[in-house]
Order: C-alpha cells, then sequence, then structure tokens
C-alpha cells in the first residue's frame, strides 16, 4: 500500500478486524468501525455545511471518543482541539482566533464554549458517545438530512490547527496539512517500529501535539491500536496499565516521575508488563529519570524531540541494538537538522547554534503573521528550501546526535554570564534527595538576570536549601549556582504537564 499522504489515506492502513481505539472499561473499536465512524462524521459535518478548509473547534475530555472526533474532523475539514478546562475568556480568545465555523462539544456539557461559539456565530455540534458500544463511539447531532457521501479532506488542505504556547508573546496559529501529519504519523511509527500488535496507552492531553501525533496518529499509521485514558492520573495509571498491557506508551517528564513515585507500590504490576519500550519527549527528560525508568521497567526508554510546527516529532534516540545516547534527543528522525548561527549561517561542526529544520512535517508557516514567518523561516544560505528557526540551541556530535543546551528565550543572562537552565537541572538531579528540579531566570536590578532553582524532594527524603546550594557549587562554576532556591511539595506545570520556566519566578513570588 502506498505511504498515506492525508488523514484519510493514514486511516485505511489498519486491517478491518484488528483493533483501532480502545480504552479501559471499554470494547476496542476496530479499524472498519473506525472507518465507519469517520465516513459518517463527515456526512454529518456535510449536512451542517462544513467541509475541507472550515474550521471545527473540539472541546471534549480526554479519552477515545476525543481521540476518534479528531480524527474524523481532520479526515474531512480542519480539526482545531482546544482544552476543554479553558474559561469563557480564554475560550473567547481562541474560537474568536481560529475564525472557527463549528464548535464540537459533549451533549450534555456545560460550558463556556456553548456561549462562546454562538457570540461569533460559530454552529455548537452536541457530540453524544455511545457508552454502550465500542471505545470512541460517537454521534454528531446536526439535524436534517444528511448527504450520501462527503469528500475527505485534499492532503494539501489544512487538517489541524493549534496555536503555540505563548508564553512571552500573543500565541500564534500553526495550520498543518493533511500531508504534514501523514508524514510525521510515519516518521514516528517508523522510528518506533511499531507494528499491528503494538498497543499503547495514551495518558497525554489531545487538545497537544504530543498526544495527537506519536499516540494517535502514529498508531494508525501502523496499523496499531491506541488505549486512551481519561487523562493523566498518577493514581490510577498502574490500573490502567494492568488492564490495558500496553507495549508502550509515551509522556512528558513530569509524568514519567509521578509514575515512578509510585512504582514501588505497584511492582506486582510491573512485573506482569511487557513494555517493548517507553518514550519521552516535549521537554527534557534528565539522565537520572531515564536511567531510573528502564530499571524500574525493564525496557528501553526513547527520548524525542518534537514541537508543533514541525507536526511534534523531528529527532529520535533509535531503538535498541543502536545506541541510545542519554542527555540527548537523538538522531534526525523525519525532517533534516543543522544548527545556524544569528546570521544564518551555518555553524561550524562541533560549535553550538540555533537547531532549524525542514522537511515534509514542517508547516508552511504561522498564519497571519508576516513578522514571525520573516523572523523565523529563513532563507536556505545554499539556496535551497527555507529553514525553519526552533528556538532551541544545541550541539551535534559526531555521530549526528543532538543536544538540546536550551532554549534561547530561557537562557539566563547573569551579568553577560549566560547559564543553559537544563545543566543545573542535571546537577540538582544528581543529589539522592532530589526528585525534580527546574532551573529558571529572576530578574535581578543589576545583573539583569539571577540564577533561580524550584525543586521538589523524594518521598521520605530531606535537604535544606544551602545543602543544596551548596551541592551545586561544589560541581559548578560560582556564577552558575542558584542564589534564589525554593523547596516545593509540587513545581506548577502546563496545561499538558510540562515545567514552564518562563514565567515561573514571578509565578512563585520571588519577583514583582
Amino acid at each position: 500500500m502506498a505511504s498515506p499522504r492525508s488523514v484519510y489515506e493514514l486511516l485505511q492502513q489498519g486491517a478491518g478486524s484488528d483493533p483501532a481505539i480502545g480504552a479501559p472499561g471499554r470494547g476496542d473499536l476496530s479499524y472498519a468501525g473506525l472507518r465507519d465512524l469517520v465516513e459518517a462524521t463527515g456526512r454529518a459535518l456535510a449536512g451542517a455545511g462544513i467541509g475541507p478548509g472550515d474550521r471545527v473547534g473540539i472541546v471534549l475530555a480526554n479519552g477515545p471518543a476525543m481521540a476518534t472526533c479528531f480524527l474524523a474532523v481532520a479526515a474531512h475539514a480542519t480539526a482545531a482541539p482546544l482544552n476543554p478546562g479553558y474559561r469563557a475568556d480564554e475560550f473567547d480568545f481562541y474560537i474568536s482566533d481560529l475564525k472557527a465555523k463549528a464548535v464540537i462539544v459533549a451533549a450534555g456539557e456545560d460550558t463556556p464554549a456553548r456561549a462562546v461559539a454562538e457570540k461569533h456565530g460559530a454552529t455548537v455540534i452536541d457530540l453524544t458517545e455511545d457508552d454502550s458500544g465500542p471505545a470512541g463511539s460517537f454521534m454528531l447531532d446536526v439535524g436534517g438530512s444528511l448527504p450520501d457521501a462527503a469528500p475527505p479532506a485534499d492532503p494539501g488542505d489544512t487538517a489541524l490547527v493549534l496555536h503555540t504556547s505563548g508564553t512571552t508573546s500573543r500565541p500564534k496559529i500553526v495550520p498543518l496539512s493533511g500531508a504534514n501529519l501523514a508524514a510525521s504519523a510515519g516518521h514516528i511509527a517508523t522510528s518506533l517500529a511499531l507494528k499491528r500488535t503494538d498497543r499503547c496507552l495514551n495518558i497525554m492531553p489531545l487538545f497537544h501535539i504530543h498526544g495527537l501525533m506519536a499516540a494517535v496518529s502514529a498508531s494508525m499509521r501502523a496499523g496499531a491500536s491506541v488505549h486512551c485514558a481519561p487523562g493523566f492520573n498518577a493514581l490510577r495509571v498502574f490500573q490502567q496499565f494492568e488492564e490495558v498491557r500496553p507495549t508502550w506508551y509515551t509522556a512528558v517528564p513530569t509524568m514519567h516521575q509521578a509514575i515512578l513515585g509510585r512504582a514501588a507500590r505497584n511492582r506486582e504490576v510491573i512485573d506482569g508488563l511487557k513494555l517493548r519500550f517507553i518514550r519521552s519527549s516535549s521537554s527534557s527528560l534528565p539522565p537520572q529519570v531515564m536511567a531510573e525508568l528502564e530499571s524500574v521497567f525493564g525496557c528501553p526508554v526513547i527520548e524525542s524531540y518534537g514541537m508543533t510546527e514541525a507536526s511534534h516529532q523531528m529527532s529520535s534516540n533509535p531503538l535498541p541494538p543502536a545506541d541510545r545516547k542519554p542527555g540527548t534527543v537523538g538522531i534526525a528522525a523525519g525532517p533534516e537538522i543543522r544548527l545556524m548561527d544569528a546570521d544564518g549561517r551555518f555553524a561550524a561542526p562541533g560549535e553550538a547554534g540555533e537547531i532549524v529544520i525542514r522537511g515534509p512535517n514542517v508547516t508552511a508557516g504561522y498564519e497571519n503573521n508576516p513578522k514571525a514567518n520573516a523572523e523565523n523561516f529563513p532563507d536556505d544560505p545554499d539556496g535551497g528550501a527555507r529553514w525553519f528557526r526552533t528556538g532551541d540551541e544545541g550541539r551535534l556530535d559526531a555521530d549526528g546526535y543532538l543536544s538540546i543546551t536550551g532554549r534561547l528565550k530561557e537562557i539566563i543572562n547573569r551579568g553577560g554570564e549566560k547559564i543553559a537552565p537544563r545543566e543545573v537541572d542535571e546537577v540538582l538531579m544528581d543529589h539522592d534527595a532530589v526528585a525534580q528540579a527546574v532551573t529558571f531566570a529572576v530578574a535581578h536590578p543589576k545583573l539583569g538576570e539571577e540564577v533561580g532553582a524550584a525543586v521538589v524532594l523524594g518521598e521520605g527524603k530531606s535537604a535544606s536549601e544551602q545543602e543544596l546550594k551548596e551541592f551545586v557549587s561544589a560541581r559548578l562554576a560560582d556564577f552558575k549556582v542558584p542564589r534564589k532556591l525554593v523547596i516545593l511539595d509540587e513545581i506548577p506545570k502546563g496545561a499538558t504537564g510540562k515545567l514552564q520556566r518562563i514565567g515561573l519566578a514571578k509565578k512563585l513570588g520571588l519577583e514583582d
């Protein structure tokens, strides 16, 4: 079968009777059933006057219906998944900015998205999940008669739109075509050697590129199955492991750390698992956490590097028997990767530079934002296709393995001395009392910025702020030692479970 070029074609890969979508406590939806559901959804959307290019906000809780709804909408129109936890003002911004033609919400759900959608002239479509049917089964209530068929979107049509996180500026709209998504799903499935028999347990939120692509779409590309939990809950995840019996799961580092925190109480479940690998992405995985995961679960941990503009994956550590290098995000796994200096020239071998990428999975550009496109999509110095500036600084070793030294916007500038926060994180994590650490900039009246850090201690462990500062001081230059260090029960995280350095000092009350 030819490689799929769109989301619709992506869904034709699996054998009809094989499981496609599952969930804890539910029967599996087969590929034949999924394709029928996608066709029925396409007709319902067409009945509501929605087709290729039309934007449909999806406001649903995590779970199998969110996965199938995303796939069905992206196959026929443009899916715009939104965090169901948004407040009215947030929905107002995103629905307006997206110019959504319709918004899908759960039937009977009292969400502010309803009133906001109506305010902006978007059709509100109720989704009723069939709890008695296979996982992910649903119906859309659009009223009236439906056409006999609805054309799928073309590969070049926009299949998915997401906003950047907007930590330091107005969030930017990232349009991703069906061809972008199909290419990325293929890259991920290939790098993980996914097979029909693989079963992924998805614990990632499905309004974020990580879960949508690495868990759901890559599984569809391989004709494998993905089993969607109702969000991540460290107290329930081992029960879900036991029930689903996955061959792999993918998560952000904070989720892996929460799972490790409860591993000792769930040794019997772990012993019964047959995980082929564990995947980590979306932020840097401390090497100490990688080593502990491999020791506890007895399988390789594959760290990958992704972002929304690349339809997720850019690089990945390979599976055994190839080398996995802790502290790196592996080798190019889809797009081309180079390092570029501030003047748009490629960095010399061994030199650090901004990571730039280009390839079939990379967005053609931000929507209605010529300034951002001019800044982030530089021409090729050798006259080839344009590159995309990721905003991350990194190094490539002699074997092509990429190390990320930090987000350029997160690098701490202490009176002209540059500090990569991750370097301090990893030293703090070497202390046997520290379970989590995040280093960040704190505003300083004379130096511009000072080094701050927040740590969470392991269960039953103790350490003082001074002890931790002295621990770092013995291992790093004095200017890299945190001047402000706080010990917390929990470090604030973003909606996707990622630790966010920018703005953390203010959030913790360390600056005005």
